[in-house]
């Protein structure tokens, strides 16, 4: 019995090596994620880059976290980015084991110049616009080709390179008007620039003033300021101040015969394919470019006819009597189609321009009812990257920034702190005229003001 015993453990001892060996060699298999890898981040409808912001991050992907089946492992994630949408000649941005990855203008300027893209206007040849595209892969193991994978969808971002122009021959001066009628004595913002003329010492500038009063000065500093003290347009060295009163206005200071003058200036779009003649609300208001020596406005126009004329009045105004892009005195109303715009006027040539163009707009419960009432008020994009809505009466209530009337590109502030946020939370308005600049040139760090008027 003793021997029939031992038998039986000694075939149990040998089962057990057996097994032993054969989960040593036991092999698991990797399966297919139970949820696809993806982008979760939203782009922009357009990424201004410049050397200038070169060290920043245009954009950070970021996607969801992948499980694969299986056994548990490491997954590494390899962001890819390629200048042809079928990827046939991708690139690795590097890899990584978070859910998300930074990509720097820098790095887009360098794929900017491989698509060939240039910012030269002299360069037909060459356009300053083109898509860029992005897409992540998820893997576990080495990666290679027998490693099981989830590849993402293709984000595609579109990136403009600003053409860099001969120069309007005309730049911003050091000198500048402050005062309660424009910044609350500096305290609200930078004074409102001077810019150079043809003239030697001569300056003009186009500002939006409050009732109040205001001073002219020299490097946003008191130590060169001039006033008027007897309020004849002759300018004193530390004079009184100088009594102002709402409304959109030219300042021209001469400095060859310390005098200045301001007069009503407003230049804007009328007619029935904006505002019903004026009967459906002001003009559409233009912003001085400098850096053209134009005045700009981007507008949603509706199918119908436009003029463009000075302070809301007829007194003067501008049509084309050829359809030639020829501004004419009291010419033939220009025909419009419906759409958005950036609208030019170049008052030195005596020429027009109106080109398709995204335009944001403010939109809320504290401006037009969240659409219902109304369109958004547009803002123009007076300089690369930088928008400016002037004259806005708004309400009670919240207002957000959205591209083309649309939701599918908007901009709240998450922290009420003047940094905007994609899908951001709304923001508070109080009732009250308003200027709201919203300063892009920075993709990964926008900003916006709002200041009263």
């Amino acid at each position: 019995m003793k021997k029939i015993v031992s038998l039986i453990a000694s075939f149990i001892l040998i089962l057990g090596f057996v097994a032993c060996e054969d989960n040593d060699n036991l092999e698991f298999t990797v399966q297919a994620p139970k949820e696809s890898v993806a982008f979760t981040n939203t782009l922009l409808n357009e990424y201004i880059i410049t050397p200038q912001t070169s060290g920043n991050i245009a954009e950070r992907f970021v996607w969801n976290p992948v499980v694969f089946d299986g056994v548990p492992t490491e997954v590494t994630y390899e962001l890819q980015v390629s200048l042809k949408e079928d990827f046939s000649d991708f690139e690795s941005l590097g890899t990584t084991g978070q859910t998300n990855m930074a990509v720097t203008v820098e790095k887009l300027l360098m794929l900017a110049e491989t698509a060939g893209l240039d910012n030269d206007p002299t360069t037909d040849d060459k356009p300053n616009m083109g898509k860029i595209y992005f897409r992540v892969r998820a893997y576990v193991g080495n990666g290679g080709t027998d490693a099981p994978e989830s590849i993402s969808d293709v984000m595609v971002m579109n990136i403009t390179l600003p053409e860099v122009t001969q120069g309007s021959g005309v730049e911003i001066s050091t000198w500048g008007i402050v005062g309660s009628g424009y910044n609350d004595w500096g305290n609200g913002g930078p004074d409102a620039p001077f810019y150079t003329t043809e003239t030697a010492k001569v300056y003009v500038a186009y500002v939006t003033l409050k009732d109040g009063e205001i001073k002219i000065r020299e490097n946003n500093d008191w130590t060169n300021n001039f006033g008027d003290d007897g309020a004849d347009g002759t300018l004193e060295a530390g004079g009184a101040n100088i009594i102002s009163t709402a409304g959109t206005y030219k300042v021209t200071l001469d400095l060859n015969n310390n005098t200045y003058t301001i007069e009503a200036y407003s230049w804007g779009i009328v007619g029935s394919g904006f505002n019903d003649w004026g009967n459906g609300g002001p003009d559409a208001e233009f912003h001085y470019d400098y850096t053209t020596n134009t005045f700009k406005a981007g507008v949603k126009l509706l199918d119908g006819e436009i003029k463009f004329r000075l302070n809301n009045d007829w007194g003067t105004n501008y049509g084309d009597s050829g359809a030639d892009g020829t501004l004419d005195a009291g010419g033939d109303n220009v025909v419009s189609t419906a759409g958005f715009y950036q609208v030019t006027l170049d008052l030195k040539n005596n020429t027009y321009t109106i080109e398709a163009a995204d335009v944001w707009g403010i939109v809320g419960s504290g401006y037009n009812d969240w659409g219902n009432g109304g369109p958004d008020f547009n803002f123009t994009q007076v300089n690369p990257g930088m928008y400016v809505a002037n004259n806005v009466t708004l309400l009670d209530g919240e207002i957000k920034f959205r591209l083309n009337e649309d939701w599918a590109n908007n901009y709240g502030d998450d922290g009420n702190d003047g940094t905007l946020e994609n899908g951001g939370a709304n923001i508070p308005s109080t009732a009250g005229k308003y200027r709201i600049v919203m300063d892009l040139t920075d993709t990964a760090n926008p900003k916006y003001t709002i200041t009263s008027l």
